[in-house]
């Protein structure tokens, strides 16, 4: 039998989605949803590897693709140690740290588990792509101003690169011939400067940089310390209260941009006025980026759910575009992000990169 397919598989944290890639172009993705109470039953979300592996493996008998013919298996990166961008053979000394959780737990750390377990009963390679701990900071971006707590590389690097990817083509450039802004725009927003195709800086989109739907974004301290010390909340309250409950569903309760939008088009000014300043954080972290990349940029980029919305990407633009084009790419292909990236290791166009020869 010929192996000609390629496996994607990107675990959420009740879900995971499972893809099959055949020449470059996706043949069969689903959504394999995964029941709270099968969930609960593991202690660390690790611990889960063979219970997602099994329903993928029953998936694929359902819909008559043979493990025999799977050249690869691709799974999403997770919360590795810091690490350039490219695309990883998955190692033994890699799912080590994935089952540790070197940089914290997190459904993405399955992905490389699950790829190289399938991959090995097959003897084929297994892949991570662009990982979320994606790290090619300079020195002088890792300062903070508090010594204790020096900034750090938590990035949407997938798409971010992936989309960088596709605009630089779409310019008739390789990424690693342009200079890019590029704004993941989610539910979570990162805001990320591309030098040559490395990512030299990023706001962390849990901390800091602009309020999303449902993230606060970067948030004055001496007001958050007075929170912290109130005694009205607990630490877990916080954290739920900055990251979940902040941002749009703080200010208008919903996480859903497009009900925002409803709201203003009612004639909503209240919704319209936090839903600007959405758009007006947005801008102002991309000109801080403008200044990373001294003023040389070739384009900046849309990208993510909520640059689906025109609305929002005409705010931005109208603030950043004496910088350099604006150019939307709304939503987000993971899966085929992922693909691509083990597909030019299976074509020979690049050379897949070892995890202990490059974490720092």
């Amino acid at each position: 039998m010929t192996r000609e397919n390629l496996l994607v598989i990107n675990p959420g944290s009740t879900s995971t989605k499972v893809a099959v890639f055949r020449n470059g172009e996706g043949i069969l993705q689903k959504n394999l949803s995964h029941s709270t109470d099968e969930i609960e039953r593991f202690e660390k979300i690790t611990d889960q590897y063979e219970y997602r592996s099994g329903i993928i493996l029953d998936w694929l008998k359902e819909e008559g693709i043979a493990t025999q013919s799977l050249a690869a298996v691709v799974g999403r990166g997770g919360l590795l140690k810091p690490m350039p961008s490219g695309t990883y053979k998955v190692t033994d000394a890699m799912i080590e740290d994935l089952k540790i959780g070197i940089q914290g737990e997190h459904a993405s750390n399955l992905g490389g588990i699950i790829a190289k377990s399938l991959a090995d009963s097959e003897g084929i390679p297994s892949f991570i792509v662009d990982p979320v701990a994606v790290d090619e900071f300079e020195d002088v971006a890792r300062i903070s101003g508090l010594p204790e707590i020096p900034r750090k590389s938590l990035v949407h690097a997938l798409n971010v690169r992936a989309v960088g990817r596709r605009a630089a083509r779409d310019m008739g450039k390789a990424l690693e011939d342009v200079n890019l802004i590029v704004a993941h725009l989610g539910g979570g927003i990162s805001i990320a400067p591309l030098r040559k195709g490395r990512i030299i800086d990023v706001n962390n989109a849990n901390e800091g940089g602009p309020f999303s739907p449902e993230r606060a974004g970067g948030l004055p301290v001496g007001d958050i310390i007075k929170m912290c010390f109130s005694g009205k909340y607990s630490q877990a309250d916080l954290k739920k209260k900055t990251v979940g409950k902040a941002g749009l569903v703080g200010y208008l309760g919903t996480n859903d941009a497009r009900d925002a939008i409803k709201m203003i088009d009612a004639g909503d000014k209240n919704a319209d006025l936090i839903f600007d300043a959405m758009a007006y954080q947005v801008a102002k972290e991309i000109g801080s980026m403008a200044a990373v990349l001294k003023g040389q940029v070739d384009a900046i980029i849309l990208t993510g759910g909520i640059a689906h919305s025109q609305l929002l990407c005409e705010r931005i633009a109208r603030r950043v575009e004496f910088v350099a084009p604006v150019k939307p790419y709304p939503g987000e292909d993971e899966m085929l992000a992922l693909a691509e990236g083990a597909q030019r290791i299976l074509n020979g166009e690049e050379t897949a990169k070892i995890y202990e020869d490059e974490v720092k």
